[in-house]
Formats: C-alpha cells, structure tokens, sequence
C-alpha cells in the first residue's frame, strides 16, 4: 500500500436519499441525445442530417479547430432531429435507436502491444478520445500533446455518489486494459488515487501498470483536482490529463471487444426520489425514462450531483460523463426570522449556527432553497479555505476572476482548479454568490487571452 495522504479539511453533506445497490431496471430508451455542451472546448461541426442511419460508434460531430476529435453515437439507430438554439447554435442531436443495438467494430486489440501512435488513432476513430480531460481549464485533450501525467480518481466523495466497487467492481477487466492504453499517452505515468477505508477490498489496488495513491477525508477528496494538487501540482505551461474511471473502464472495453460501449449503471438518487436505486442505461437517456422515481410536485432534475451537477429538467438527457441523477424538491418558500431561530434540528449548518450539529449522524431532506440572495462577500478567506484541502487562497482567486485580472489569477492557482473543485465553498459561502460560475468565466477568460 502507498504512503496515505490524509486531507483534514473538507466536508460531508448529510443528505438523504442514498441509492440501495440494486439494478431495478435496464432502460433501453427510444431516443438517446448527443450533447455538444457535455465537452468542454468542443467547436461542434455536424457530421449527420436527419433521416441518417447511424451505428454505435458512428461519427456524429467533429471538433472545428481539431477534425481529429469526434464524438460518437452511443446507440445505432435514425437521427431523429437535430436541435438548435439562437443563432442556429447547436444544443442536441437526437438519435431514434434500433431494437437490436449494431456496433461499429474497432477491432480487439490488447493495448499493451500498440505504440503510441495506435492507440492515439483508435482513441480518436472511436470517439473516446473526448473522455479525456485536459488540465488546466478542464477542456478536450489535445491530441499532439504529451501530458506530464494522467490522473484517474478511483472512488467519489461527492454527495451520494454512487458506490463505485457496485457500479464498477465486475469491469476490472476493462479499468485494467483503460490503464495499459492511457499509459502509452505519458511519459509520467498513469495515476490511480484510492480511498484508504477500503483499500484492501477494493479490487482496483491490484491494478497493474499504475502509480498507486490513496487518499483518506471529507468530500472533496474524491476530487481528481485536489488528488493532483497533493501528487503533482499543475504549474504554468504544464499539462496533465484526467479521465474518470468509469471512460477507464469504456476505453478498455473497447480494446477487449472493438465495441463502443458506454452503458452503465447509473444511481437515481436524493431527498426527493421515490425509492431510489440503481438503473442500467447509456448517456444522453431522456430523463422522462426515469418518472417513475421523480416524486410529486416540482421537482429539479440534476445529471450528476448536487454540488456541481447540471440542471436538466424533466425533459433533459443523462451527461455523457455521468452515472448519478440527482433529484431535489425546488425551496420555493421563505420562512419568517429564520435566520435568528438557533433550535432548527432539521436545518443542516456548516457552521452549527443550528443545533442540529448535536445530531451527526442525521441526515437531511434537502431542497433547492438558498436562504437569501447574493451579496458582498463578507468572509475571511479562512472560511473557505476550511474546506478546499488546496494550497490556494480560494476567497481571493474568485476575487480575481471577478476582476479579470490574469496575473492574480496565475498567481493565485488558476492552472490547478476547476469550478467542482470549489463547489464545497460555494455551498457554504453565507454571501450565496454563485462561486463555480464565477470561476468558470476565469477559465473562458484565460483561454481567450493565453490562446
């Protein structure tokens, strides 16, 4: 077992609505969705038109300033529609599947004997190759760069993340061939971070062909940001790649079968699902394939989890790097000095403000409710930083990217965050400013300006 890190600062949201692990049903959809905005960076070019027949695997957009990239249909089937926004953007490209799924064949090759330039090449023809995730500005990898080191996280502390051994415990297989093909991409290796607790039992500790790390603490130390900022710190003009280990596990299916193959067990969970659990499904499933867990009155539908997941809406699609739905009542009420009630035991505190924090091991039926509106911040950096296990100053960084100022972003750890990284701060900060927004548009800004 590798040296332990142990981050002590942090935070668990107690919050109900956990999924049993148990698969209650294979929802094979009538339409799945192509998303452009699910790839960060993605010019989308269209490949297909209505009415054009399409095998899982098949190309459906390409990257305008990179044609090597394409994204693929998971499915085969009719393009169905093609949906566009203002200014003819592009939102959705809608597939009709077939009854019995077809599948581009690759080819079945065992990664650990190709070079580079093989893998690079079925990566790409196959679309997986926007699984990958390049650091800093968490946008596609760039093909003709070589990372100083890729990074894979092998278990979420995120708020009920799904049980990565169920989800992924029988696909070892496949993690493994992922690992031997992304370690031909690096010259640094390829990083696995592991949670202490379960190291032992965990199957993913006899991974070969890895650097192995674990990891012991509060959320987010399932973060692959925060696991890179205590292995590798991103500095400036350096790159690093990330790639969840469920695409881990699609990149090694599709060596071992040829087959693009993005199903998965995907957890519907939250306060407000009806007995919540575990579905068999491919990304961009149409959330309405799941109404019979969304509960009654309204309700928000989030594609991964609460802190840095993507509203969708009971009539949107499944990321294509999520295996989580998250389902939330919408806190539309207000409630009278409530701000100057301390003996709320059903009202969790980050800063016991509450006496609920007599109460440990409750839990919380949460909602969307934000309990008050935007304002100056009012905190020392100190309050942030108690969560966010980086050697950053989160409270002046955000200050910064409000500013625009690029050398204060520089200097203040901009190459080494994404907006999840500090959504822990977002959901504590008593000022309700909108903090991953804020460091999203710092990233855009430098891209724009270091273009």
């Amino acid at each position: 077992m590798s040296n332990n890190i142990d981050l002590k600062k942090g935070l668990n949201i107690p919050i109900k609505g956990s999924a049993r692990p148990v698969v209650c049903k294979t929802v094979v959809p009538d339409t799945v969705a192509v998303v452009p905005s699910d790839f960060k960076g993605l010019v989308p070019r269209l490949l297909v038109k209505e009415g054009d027949r399409v095998l899982a695997g098949s190309p459906v957009l390409a990257d305008k300033k990179n044609p090597d990239i394409l994204v693929t249909s998971p499915v085969s089937g009719t393009v169905k529609e093609i949906v566009r926004g203002e200014k003819r953007k592009l939102l959705e490209v809608l597939i009709g599947t077939d009854s019995e799924q077809e599948y581009l064949d690759f080819g079945c090759k065992r990664p650990e004997s190709l070079s580079t330039d093989e893998v690079r090449t079925v990566l790409l023809q196959s679309g997986l190759w926007a699984a990958i995730v390049q650091r800093p500005y968490g946008i596609l990898a760039d093909p003709a760069l070589k990372p100083k080191a890729i990074f894979i996280s092998a278990f979420n502390t995120a708020p009920l993340a799904p049980d990565t051994e169920f989800v992924l415990g029988d696909e070892f297989a496949a993690v493994q061939a992922g690992v031997n093909a992304l370690s031909k991409l690096t010259d640094g290796g390829v990083h696995v971070s592991l949670k202490s607790d379960n190291y032992s039992s965990t199957p993913f500790h006899k991974l070969e062909n890895a650097i192995l790390h674990t990891f012991s603490g509060k959320h987010p130390a399932g973060n692959v940001g925060v696991q890179i900022s205590h292995i590798a710190p991103i500095r400036k003009d350096e790159t690093v790649w990330t790639v969840s280990l469920l695409m881990a596990a699609a990149i090694g299916k599709l060596f071992l079968k040829g087959k693009y193959d993005l199903c998965r067990k995907v957890a519907v969970c939250g306060p407000a699902a009806v007995d919540p659990a575990y579905v068999e499904t491919l990304p961009g499933m149409p959330v309405k394939e799941i109404v019979s867990f969304i509960g009654e009155g309204d309700i928000r539908v989030v594609s991964g989890d609460v802190l840095s997941g993507r509203c969708v809406g009971k009539d949107g699609y499944l990321g294509f790097f999520d295996n989580q739905v998250t389902l939330l009542k919408e806190g539309a009420d207000t409630e009278l000095f409530g701000w100057a009630k301390p003996f709320r035991f059903n009202q969790f505190s980050a800063s016991r403000s509450y006496f609920s924090w007599l109460l440990p091991k409750k839990q919380y039926g949460m909602d969307t409710n934000l309990h008050g509106g935007p304002r100056a911040f009012v905190m020392s950096d100190s309050y942030y930083a108690g969560v966010l296990p980086m050697d950053i100053y989160p409270l002046y960084l955000v200050k910064a990217c409000l500013a625009g100022d690029i050398d204060k972003m520089e200097q203040l750890g901009i190459y080494e965050v994404l907006p999840e990284d500090l959504a822990l701060c977002e959901y504590i900060d008593p000022s309700k400013n909108y903090i991953q927004d804020i460091v999203q548009h710092g990233i855009d800004l430098m891209i724009q300006e270091m273009a």
